[in-house]
């Protein structure tokens, strides 16, 4: 039983997916505190001018660390959900999958969302079925898992029944690795190599929101396998 584990995220990068493709379940950590200026509620699209962000307003003032990403609010006083359609559909009109896609990727747009929690899971469900990308998902805040950073993990990962981890690259800087050990679960690293593939402008610009990809890609689903290399603890 291979487990990893994440944050939510929008319009995440395709590491992110990979990282979901190559595990038995992954958790959704969706108990955690909402950082500020984090890929949490913002990414990067492709222009004609390099990349740029989109970022959905989250009301911060006054809550910003005591509030679980479960429940951080949208700022919806703020246009953003037009400016995000506005410059999807600027950027990608010529995509060769733009007439695929565009329609339902706007639909999330018309919706005014609460919170940032469900934007991005409705999207992930979205994105994990254009990816073909089958793994089941559970969420941290049903899963009554205690401790913090790896203490909280490697109870997500006791609860879930894991016999291995597949971390981030960044754990490394703060697993206590031995705490795993103890527990018999194995853990192993991401070692996510970004694959080239089809852009609309010259020379290729890794590390975009999944929206890159799935606009610019005939068979998105292509890049995505069990089998990618890990890096072992």
């Amino acid at each position: 039983m291979i487990v990893s584990i994440h944050q939510p995220a929008y319009l995440p990068w395709l590491g992110y997916f990979d990282k979901i493709a190559r595990a038995d379940l992954f958790i959704w950590l969706d108990n955690v505190q909402f950082q500020k200026n984090s890929f949490q509620n913002r990414n990067k699209i492709l222009t004609k001018d390099g990349p740029s962000w989109l970022t959905v307003p989250v009301r911060t003032s006054g809550v910003l660390y005591e509030t679980p990403l479960k429940d951080a609010e949208i700022d919806n006083s703020r246009n953003w959900r037009a400016k995000h359609v506005s410059s999807i559909r600027m950027n990608y009109n010529k995509a060769m999958r733009f007439s695929d896609c565009f329609p339902a990727l706007a639909g999330f747009y018309e919706r005014e969302w609460q919170t940032l929690d469900r934007l991005c899971w409705e999207m992930l469900d979205y994105f994990n079925t254009l990816l073909g990308v089958t793994t089941p998902i559970r969420r941290a805040s049903d899963m009554s898992a205690d401790g913090s950073k790896s203490d909280l993990v490697l109870d997500l990962c006791k609860k879930a029944g894991a016999t291995t981890y597949l971390s981030g690259a960044l754990g490394r800087d703060y697993l206590d690795l031995p705490s795993f050990a103890a527990a018999g679960i194995a853990v192993e690293f991401q070692d996510y190599k970004h694959p080239p593939y089809r852009q609309a402008y010259p020379g290729f610009v890794p590390n975009l929101a999944v929206i890159d990809l799935i606009m610019n890609e005939e068979r998105p689903e292509r890049f995505f396998s069990r089998n990618r290399a890990v890096a072992q603890a």
